[in-house]
């Protein structure tokens, strides 16, 4: 599945907002149930070598942990890039540096397995 323009753009219109309005339920709703994410920040904040969770009653505490962390949170999306079965979002992140993260669609148009790379 090729992804197009106006679907990634919505999706990432669509996950910003959700994140901008600290709204987990929101967030968690673009996702499967068993998901899998992937970042060096997991590593870093829980101590998780492999710097990989799965599904939403792992992720949900460790997103709700950066709102605490950071209580003015606020994404800025600069870039949209369309792939095979997955988008790269390039944004200012919570501490105000560059991430890129790619999303992994199904085939029913939820992610299930996401890469967040920082600057």
């Amino acid at each position: 599945m090729i992804i197009d323009t106006q679907f990634a753009n919505a999706f990432a219109t669509d996950w910003i907002a959700s994140w901008n309005a600290h709204d987990l339920d929101s967030i968690l709703a673009h996702y499967t149930p068993d998901f899998e994410m992937n970042s060096p920040l997991i590593n870093q904040r829980m101590g998780i070598p492999s710097g990989q969770l799965r599904g939403h009653a792992q992720v949900r505490p460790y997103w709700q942990s950066a709102f605490t962390a950071y209580p003015t949170l606020h994404f800025v999306l600069h870039e949209v890039f369309c792939g095979v079965q997955s988008i790269t979002l390039r944004y200012t992140g919570a501490a105000g540096g560059m991430v890129a993260e790619t999303f992994v669609f199904n085939t029913d148009s939820l992610v299930h397995q996401v890469f967040a790379n920082y600057a």
